[in-house]
């Protein structure tokens, strides 16, 4: 009854298998109905995936702050890396300037050297000059009119000085050697009144002495009771008459620029033969 009312083409095995699921369910109705089956709670497993979704939330979260240092890592590095470039090249154009001193540094010390060597030549001929100019100059005033001799003595003593001191250059001696000539020379056309000591009748008395150049060179004491001069062709100090006097104290005035100047009359040496 069955077979007849099955469509044919509805296979035979067909009808086996449901009706073995039948008895399959069947049976495990039974053992259902004498074991209870427990489900998961719904709201734990809500909270479990919002806990999930939070963690993933976290995690994306923290992520993206390490993208965002890496970043910010990566922009301070190339900046770093660009200030090293631009120190490089500021190093590089400093080389190459410091290189263009040396070159020129080193060009000097050859120029230099040279010199030393022609300064060594030089100096082996400029020293004993120098000797004599300062022998001859000690001579000169031995032979010159007889004022200032103290200071003039004690030059000539100091050039000699200096010429044996190893820490005083060669230039530097010469250069006071000259200075001492210069000296002597501006004495031939000044006027100068100076005090010192004289002796005066195998006395020494303070006097006042009156330079004009190298033409005259008188003295006077204090009270103006004695005036002299230097009498250079006989090489000894004579007394003056007494008209001599008021020119003497006017000279005397005239170099200290107490007053104008006018003209002396004054004993001068007059020239010899061969003169």
């Amino acid at each position: 009854m069955l077979e007849g009312k099955q469509p044919r083409n509805t296979p035979v095995w067909v009808a086996v298998v449901l009706g073995t699921l039948m008895t399959a369910n069947f049976s495990f109705s039974q053992e259902t109905t004498e074991t209870e089956i427990i489900l998961p709670d719904p709201i734990e497993i809500l909270d479990d995936t919002l806990f999930v979704q939070r963690s993933s939330d976290l995690g994306s979260k923290d992520s993206q702050i390490i993208v965002s240092n890496l970043s910010d890592e990566r922009q301070g590095l190339l900046g770093q890396y660009r200030l090293v470039l631009q120190q490089i090249d500021r190093l590089i154009a400093y080389n190459d300037y410091v290189e263009r001193l040396i070159v020129d540094q080193e060009a000097q010390i050859t120029d230099i050297r040279k010199q030393l060597d022609q300064f060594a030549l030089i100096e082996r001929g400029i020293v004993p000059l120098m000797l004599d100019s300062i022998d001859i100059l000690d001579k000169f005033i031995d032979l010159d009119v007889p004022f200032l001799l103290e200071e003039r003595k004690a030059r000539v003593a100091r050039l000699r000085t200096i010429m044996d001191l190893s820490d005083v250059t060669v230039s530097e001696k010469y250069r006071q050697i000259m200075d001492a000539y210069q000296i002597e020379t501006t004495y031939g056309r000044d006027i100068e009144a100076y005090t010192g000591l004289l002796e005066i009748d195998g006395e020494s008395r303070q006097v006042d002495f009156l330079r004009i150049g190298r033409t005259s060179l008188t003295y006077q004491t204090p009270d103006q009771e004695e005036t002299g001069f230097w009498n250079k062709q006989a090489g000894q100090w004579e007394k003056l008459p007494n008209k001599y006097q008021n020119y003497v104290t006017q000279g005397l005035r005239v170099a200290r620029k107490q007053v104008t100047p006018n003209l002396l009359e004054l004993p001068i040496e007059a020239p010899g033969e061969g003169r």
